[in-house]
């Protein structure tokens, strides 16, 4: 019976991730993509968080839908500094490719910069719906949490190779599972970074 139990969560849980899953890609659409993705991975990552911390009373669409609503212009303006950051490091690689001879000392550099931007945006979306803070303090958070969770950033990193990997082979569990469960799991070890902090600093995050 208990065996029954635990494999009947386990599936109901798979079914809310797919459920998500689509409603993040199809608000992703939503938002012509460019306009959409940001919204609504905010939005992915705040149902996400309710169900991890076991909130009662909420329904996954409308949550989803009030994130996305409410966060659009903030979620676009976070999206668009992290999109100028990223031209940014492009643009700098091709010239430094051009430039191969003379500037090659700026190579790791660069490198260290643009490391330090993607374990951000690893934390950057746990941190945006667990915490409440300025709009510039989001980047600061994420970073700091990154640097001080060496463990963390490296499961989260692997995960998100895993899945691009097991995409690349079975493309039919794109629009079901890729996207939340990412999710879920950078959100579960994000809290396991949290609570450290938290008992280190012995202050309520």
């Amino acid at each position: 019976m208990i065996g029954w139990e635990k494999f009947n969560r386990i599936a109901y849980r798979m079914i809310e991730l797919a459920y998500i899953n689509i409603l993040w890609l199809l608000f992703t659409l939503i938002g012509l993509v460019a306009f959409g993705v940001f919204p609504a991975t905010t939005a992915m990552f705040t149902v996400i968080r309710k169900l991890i911390k076991k909130e009662e009373n909420f329904k996954i669409y409308p949550t989803f839908w009030q994130s996305f609503r409410s966060d659009f212009f903030k979620a676009n303006g976070f999206g668009l500094i992290f999109i100028v950051i990223a031209y940014f490091f492009y643009f700098d690689f091709y010239f430094l490719q051009l430039n191969s001879g003379k500037l090659e000392f700026l190579f790791p550099i660069l490198i260290f910069i643009m490391i330090s931007g993607i374990v951000t945006l690893l934390f950057f979306f746990p941190v945006y719906t667990h915490f409440n803070l300025r709009f510039f303090q989001y980047f600061k958070q994420s970073f700091f949490i990154a640097i001080t969770s060496p463990v963390e950033v490296i499961a989260i990193g692997t995960l998100a190779v895993f899945i691009y990997f097991v995409a690349t082979i079975f493309p039919g569990i794109i629009p079901l599972f890729t996207g939340s469960v990412f999710a879920y799991a950078a959100t579960l070890f994000s809290y396991r970074a949290f609570s450290r902090i938290e008992k280190r600093q012995n202050v309520q995050l």
